[in-house]
C-alpha cells in the first residue's frame, strides 16, 4: 500500500474522529465507534476511499 493521505488531511482525520467520538460519548452511542476509521486511516496514511479513484493528498515521490 503506498500512501496516499497528505499531512494536513492527516490533521484533519485526527480532529473530525476525535469530535465524532466524543459526540458518541456525550449522547451515549454506537456513533461514536465509526470515530475510530478516520483516526485509523490517519494513522497508516492509506484510505481505502482515495484508491480506486487515483486520489492522493500527499506529495507525490
Amino acid at each position: 500500500m503506498k500512501s496516499n493521505v497528505g499531512k494536513t488531511d492527516k490533521i484533519i482525520r485526527y480532529i473530525l474522529g476525535v469530535a465524532i467520538i466524543i459526540t458518541g460519548i456525550v449522547f451515549k452511542s454506537w456513533f461514536g465507534v465509526i470515530g475510530l476509521v478516520p483516526i485509523l486511516t490517519a494513522t497508516i496514511s492509506w484510505c481505502p476511499i482515495y484508491a480506486p479513484f487515483g486520489i492522493k493528498t500527499c506529495k507525490t515521490e
